[in-house]
């Protein structure tokens, strides 16, 4: 697979309702009537996790907003800078980027993407916001928030299209089908890597996945085939 040229990142940022800075990149598909893929990274880390998937799915034809959450650090040879601007890690506020999509002009549905962590958050995005979120990606979910099914019981209130994927390790592929099951969407689509899966988003990083990142990008163009204008 080759690189993704042509794709630039725009470095932007906007305020919170809270009036928290938000910074975010943000991958130009050409049209904001185009789809809109929400990313948000794992635990420590920050929004250049994204850096060689949101220049691909722009190529898709995915309009795609990969933000610093409030909670994250230094990875991938930069800074959060929300966390930066703040001072300190606090919670993931991936409501920020919801508020963005409404206020900024995008017309195109909006998907919702999660790597570890934020994977389950996506869960209990879509469950509050039933109406604006068309479809969810979750890059290894488990249930790390509070208390044990906190994220099943979210999913169980999610129909909307689901795709799910894990590190080819049995315990993360057991807890993602039990967080699949529980929803009544009827498009549901877990993915269990047959040649290599790591943990979260990084499972499609070339340079983090060498091996297994072309079959996992299959898989997921074949899921966000059905929602490209």
């Amino acid at each position: 697979m080759s690189p993704v040229r042509g794709h630039t990142a725009d470095a932007i940022s906007f305020a919170a309702s809270d009036r928290v800075q938000v910074f975010a990149d943000y991958y130009s598909a050409g049209s904001k009537a185009k789809p809109l893929i929400l990313l948000f990274h794992q635990a420590g880390s920050n929004r250049g996790e994204y850096a060689t998937i949101g220049p691909m799915l722009a190529r898709l034809g995915f309009n795609a907003l990969a933000i610093d959450q409030r909670s994250g650090g230094n990875a991938w040879g930069r800074n959060n800078e929300t966390v930066k601007r703040l001072g300190k890690s606090t919670d993931y506020g991936e409501e920020a980027a919801l508020q963005w999509a409404k206020s900024s002009g995008q017309t195109g549905s909006i998907l919702v993407w999660g790597s570890s962590y934020s994977a389950a958050l996506v869960f209990l995005l879509a469950a509050e916001h039933r109406r604006e979120i068309k479809a969810i990606l979750a890059f290894s979910p488990g249930e790390y928030l509070r208390g044990p099914s906190t994220v099943r019981k979210a999913a169980a209130q999610v129909s909307i299209p689901i795709f799910v994927t894990s590190a080819k390790v049995p315990e993360e592929i057991a807890v993602a089908k039990s967080i699949l099951d529980v929803s009544h969407s009827t498009e549901k689509t877990q993915f269990v890597p047959q040649i290599a899966g790591i943990h979260g988003s990084s499972t499609l990083r070339e340079d983090q996945n060498p091996e297994g990142a072309e079959e996992n990008w299959a898989a997921v163009k074949q899921f966000l085939a059905k929602f490209s204008s």
